[in-house]
């Protein structure tokens, strides 16, 4: 794990996730999110470069108060209407934006056939839980009812997300199901954080781990819940009363991240309400390792995975002879 520590540990330094957002106040969290990484060879070898063969276009949809920031990737000579993908990015709901997304998100499109839409939701802390979830929600809500327009399928609807873009996901699938939304068909969850309430005995275990700690994560959840309570089910899915009639899904966790067992208890409180879920740990990988494909050798594996699971939930199979 040495050599593993030194790269991933420099690449957290990278995108800003370091021990001192452990310490920031609430205007300097504000003030990082108007940084942002350069495109160019170096950065797009660390985070993976854009897919080939995909068409990309910055749109808007609704968001809960106000209209948000989307990224939509289409496969370049794709005709028939395909599946939705909706991809909420990770970031501690403190940080994140559609660049993140680009180099997983491209290659869903490309490898399921997919029109797969990012979203940019509001931050924390100017904008305190529930924002991000309504905007999730309304977004999900506007994009089914224009699916025509972006070339989708609106009984084809998928949703995922990486570490807090998978709480999100998470907690839109509740929503969906509460709320009588659309049906969606998966939910692809990597790395998320289910319980607010830190109740996983991995904070404890990689409390110290590389990329991000144990200490950084309760300063994030600070600057996302406030005063909120933590057992809300729309911050910890693992709380919801019941797990039932949710989506199948795809449940990937990193052996070196002090929320693997978020990932794997939501698992198995999936299971125990009969949803078909799949979990799978990845070892000796830390959290974010879906992200930097070149320098994590498990991501593309993830990737293939998640590709595999999707295409199984949202293409139909081809009937031979």
């Amino acid at each position: 794990m040495a050599e593993m520590d030194l790269r991933v540990r420099l690449l957290g330094k990278l995108l800003g996730l370091s021990p001192s957002v452990t310490g920031m106040t609430d205007e300097q969290l504000i003030a990082r999110q108007s940084k942002s990484l350069p495109r160019n060879k170096i950065v797009d070898y660390l985070l993976g470069s854009r897919a080939s063969g995909i068409i990309t276009s910055d749109l808007t949809a609704a968001g809960a108060e106000d209209r948000i920031g989307i990224r939509v990737y289409r496969p370049m000579h794709a005709r028939e209407p395909l599946p939705l993908v909706v991809h909420i990015h990770g970031g501690g709901w403190i940080g994140g934006n559609l660049d993140m997304g680009d180099w997983l998100c491209g290659r869903v499109a490309r490898e399921v056939g997919a029109v797969v839409v990012s979203l940019d939701y509001r931050l924390a802390p100017v904008h305190r839980f529930p924002a991000a979830v309504e905007d999730c929600y309304a977004a999900l809500l506007d994009l089914v009812d224009r699916a025509a327009d972006l070339g989708a399928d609106p009984s084809r609807i998928a949703v995922m997300g990486d570490s807090a873009g998978g709480n999100l996901a998470a907690v839109t699938c509740l929503l969906a199901r509460d709320r009588s939304g659309p049906p969606i068909a998966f939910q692809g969850l990597i790395y998320p954080g289910t319980d607010l309430t830190l109740g996983s005995d991995s904070l404890r275990t990689n409390a110290e781990a590389p990329v991000i700690t144990t200490r950084e994560i309760v300063r994030m959840r600070e600057a996302y819940l406030g005063d909120e309570d933590p057992a809300n089910p729309l911050a910890s899915p693992l709380k919801a009363a019941t797990h039932e009639g949710l989506p199948p899904a795809l449940i990937q966790v990193a052996e070196h991240d002090p929320i693997r067992d978020d990932g794997l208890r939501y698992a198995e409180a999936l299971r125990a309400a009969g949803v078909p879920v799949r979990s799978t740990t990845y070892v000796g990988m830390p959290h974010g390792f879906v992200a930097s494909p070149n320098l994590c050798r498990s991501a593309p594996q993830a990737l293939a995975e998640l590709c595999a699971e999707l295409s199984a939930a949202l293409v139909p199979a081809r009937v031979v002879g």
